[in-house]
């Protein structure tokens, strides 16, 4: 059996390194992850592939009535690093994501989610940041879905880019599909540089321009991974982070 390879009119991978894809495709199927009505999971991923490989990561996602899964993505490894989470929502679940991706050089990096709220009263929370320098291309593709009979949904998606590069690109695109009249939805999304006021400041504190940066820029991730219970799973994702920030500065 042959498995074509993705092509840009494929809009999840309008982005996409398609010559890296090609290179590992088909890729295994989707890990499922099916959390039982009531019960709750937290999952934590760190990509951080070695910068000449290609890291396809993708799961799929079924919250049961009354549900719940939080997910905390960190996203900085190979030539290209990729992390899909298809996710369903029945009545009263909900699902939590605080993502970032950071990378420099010539790497591809993409997060792409998809939220079907299917039944009422489920909600849906997206946080995503990304820091980009170099040539590095960073791309967040999050589309919800909420269906006819999905009345009360609440799903809401904040997506920021911070490019330190004129030549880094940053692609940010929230979308929203919704069947149901009585819902609450909202998306953001914003691509800019670091703030040169905050940056005089602190230089006139006496802070090293290279410090002063990287303040910043923990600062700008740093509350994506506030909602890590776990302490060591916590500090692992703060490691690979500063790892990934102090080979961009």
């Amino acid at each position: 059996m042959s498995f074509a390879v993705p092509t840009r009119r494929d809009e999840a991978w309008r982005y996409s390194d398609l010559e890296a894809v090609a290179s590992v495709w088909p890729v295994p199927a989707a890990e499922v992850i099916e959390v039982a009505a009531g019960e709750s999971v937290a999952r934590v991923i760190v990509q951080d592939a070695a910068t000449d490989a290609v890291a396809i990561r993708d799961y799929r996602v079924i919250l049961r009535e009354g549900a719940s899964a939080t997910f905390h993505v960190l996203n900085t490894g190979g030539e290209l690093g990729r992390v899909t989470i298809d996710v369903t929502c029945h009545a009263g679940s909900h699902f939590e994501l605080g993502a970032a991706m950071l990378g420099g050089g010539e790497q591809t990096l993409e997060i792409v989610t998809t939220l079907n709220h299917i039944e009422p009263n489920s909600t849906s929370n997206q946080v995503v940041r990304s820091v980009l320098g170099g040539r590095a291309t960073g791309s967040y593709l999050g589309k919800v879905a909420v269906a006819r009979h999905a009345q009360k949904t609440d799903a809401s998606q904040s997506v920021k880019a911070m490019l330190l590069s004129r030549t880094a690109t940053a692609n940010a695109k929230p979308e929203l599909e919704i069947f149901a009249d009585d819902v609450k939805c909202a998306h953001g999304a914003t691509v800019g540089e670091l703030d040169a006021n905050a940056l005089f400041y602190l230089a006139s504190r006496g802070i090293a321009p290279a410090e002063a940066k990287a303040m910043l820029l923990r600062a700008f991730i740093g509350s994506v991974f506030e909602g890590i219970a776990d302490e060591a799973e916590r500090a692992r994702v703060e490691a690979a982070a500063q790892a990934a920030l102090e080979r961009m500065l």
